[in-house]
């Protein structure tokens, strides 16, 4: 393939993967808000205390702070999706695809998230906050990679 064939193959992988990540977004959205009230919880604002720490953002009050943690999930888990279609671009594709995806994401939190110093490291949460965290991202990362190999037919 010739350079300007390899960009235009890739480009479309990147779209494809930023509809197919929001669309995994929207499985992790239910998944972790039907978690939340099965389990009596709010939601988390840890990625937001993160992007916040990162980017020197301080929401002024709650209505912000709401707004922001929104649009962080959202902006995350769909820019996310860029990498599941650089994965398919690169010819990785089925379930090796989706389990990269979910080690490359699952894995990013795990570091990004102690490093701002939002969250402990995982070995201090618990076993059940593990799985189901794991699980949350388990559920993006297959709705992901299904949605991106939907799109990717030819």
């Amino acid at each position: 393939m010739n350079l300007p064939g390899a960009l235009a193959h890739t480009s479309s992988a990147v779209g494809r993967g930023l509809l197919a990540g929001l669309i995994g977004t929207v499985a992790m959205t239910v998944s972790s808000t039907t978690e939340a009230k099965l389990r009596g919880r709010g939601g988390s604002s840890s990625p937001a205390d993160a992007a916040g720490t990162v980017l020197g953002v301080r929401p002024k009050d709650s209505t912000a702070e709401q707004r922001f943690s929104t649009a962080v999930h959202w902006g995350y888990g769909t820019s996310w999706g860029a990498v599941r279609g650089l994965l398919g671009a690169a010819g990785l594709c089925g379930p090796a695809a989706a389990a990269a995806h979910l080690a490359l994401v699952w894995g990013g939190e795990q570091v990004a998230l102690p490093a701002t110093g939002t969250s402990p490291p995982a070995w201090r949460w618990g076993v059940t906050e593990v799985a189901v965290d794991l699980w949350h991202h388990a559920v993006y990362a297959c709705a992901t990679s299904l949605a991106y190999e939907w799109l990717d037919r030819r």
